[in-house]
């Protein structure tokens, strides 16, 4: 049983970026590392980025092999980021694959709950 508390932490802005699954995994990846993570490491603002590489859903295979994240403190550090010269880079760059339907991507306000063990110190102190 997990018995831990969830506390609320700061809330970021994220920018997500969703992979689909291709014939031409090498293309996909070499554009990931040789224009996207470049653009996306100079971004003005970035406080955490995250790369899950997609292994399955629940039920079997997904039609997604990577997401890539993005998280600013705020909103308006987002914009301001993505308004930059390398923002508008990245987006120039990306835009090709979203129109082509290899991409899709999104943003939205995210906050994490992290689990922490309670307090027992009272109920060790019966021992």
């Amino acid at each position: 049983m997990f018995d831990a508390v969830l506390t609320r932490e700061t809330i970021v802005f994220q920018f997500t970026t969703l992979y689909y699954k291709v014939d031409d995994e090498q293309k996909l990846e070499q554009f990931f590392s040789g224009v996207h993570l470049p653009l996306a490491e100079q971004l003005t603002g970035l406080v955490k980025s995250e790369l899950s590489r997609i292994e399955g859903q629940p039920g079997g295979q997904s039609r997604f092999h990577m997401a890539y994240s993005l998280y600013f403190a705020s909103r308006a550090s987002f914009e301001k980021s993505l308004a930059s010269e390398t923002g508008l880079k990245l987006i120039e760059a990306l835009k090709p694959w979203a129109d082509a339907r290899l991409i899709a991507w999104y943003f939205a306000e995210a906050f994490e709950e992290i689990a922490k063990e309670p307090d027992r110190r009272a109920e060790w102190a019966r021992f």
